[in-house]
């Protein structure tokens, strides 16, 4: 995606793309997360439908924006709490920055309250709906300036990496996407999008997942397993997770 205003922050203004991991199953019991941004708009349900149907558990990141309209999705996940745990990705889907920049055309929270106002606005959203208080936050782009990751730990919650770009934003098309997602390896975060049912990417998810259930791999959600996140993101918070 092209960006429609300032280009990309430079190496020098110090964003960080943090990877996250969980403690591997080992060789007899391999298993990967799953998660999934649903930024705003709708709902893929080509993939709803096979993490249901083959009862695989994911992590589901919802905006404010998302959750006002797909409210009956909503209730189809919280109808099954064994499989989905649903997180905060933010109330307007900026990136957490805490200084003006644009990242693949976005403009950032740009300033320390700006962020607080996105993590929180995204938190009480979900709250509002009856959903359990939010754990873990990810960002527009996930990509952070450093001060921006203290200060999301300060409020409580930890910063959601991934280790595997399985969609590309939902923008890759479906043979790419699968060959991304069925090549993770044991240990492995995955991030996906469940927003966009006309993307070509969607099919790509679906067939990842089932080829990485037919060679033998087991799926968790993040807050069921430990976790390892690079630049702080999964150090303990001021809740003490």
């Amino acid at each position: 995606m092209l960006s429609s205003g300032p280009a990309l922050a430079a190496p020098s203004e110090h964003l960080v793309e943090p990877t996250l991991h969980i403690g591997p199953g080992g060789r007899e019991a391999p298993r990967v997360a799953l998660t999934f941004d649903a930024c705003m708009g709708k709902t893929d349900r080509r993939i709803l439908s096979v993490l249901i149907d083959n009862g695989v558990p994911a992590t589901i990141f919802v905006t404010s924006r998302w959750l006002k309209h797909n409210k009956d999705v909503l209730a189809e996940l919280q109808a099954h709490p064994d499989l989905f745990e649903i997180e905060d990705h933010g109330a307007m889907h900026v990136p957490a920055v805490d200084r003006p920049v644009h990242i693949f055309g976005i403009a950032a929270a740009g300033s320390p309250a700006a962020v607080e106002q996105e993590v929180r606005g995204g938190a009480e959203a979900i709250k509002a709906a009856g959903v359990a208080t939010s754990r873990w936050f990810r960002g527009a782009t996930a990509r952070y300036s450093k001060s921006a990751i203290e200060q999301i730990r300060k409020l409580g919650l930890r910063v959601a990496g991934y280790s595997v770009n399985g969609d590309g934003g939902s923008l890759l098309g479906a043979a790419t996407t699968e060959k991304r997602i069925a090549a993770a390896r044991d240990g492995d975060v995955v991030i996906a999008h469940i927003n966009q049912p006309t993307h070509a990417a969607g099919e790509g998810v679906v067939n990842g997942i089932l080829a990485l259930k037919a060679k033998g791999f087991s799926f968790v959600k993040l807050s069921d397993v430990p976790t390892e996140g690079s630049d702080g993101t999964t150090m303990e918070t001021v809740a003490g997770y």
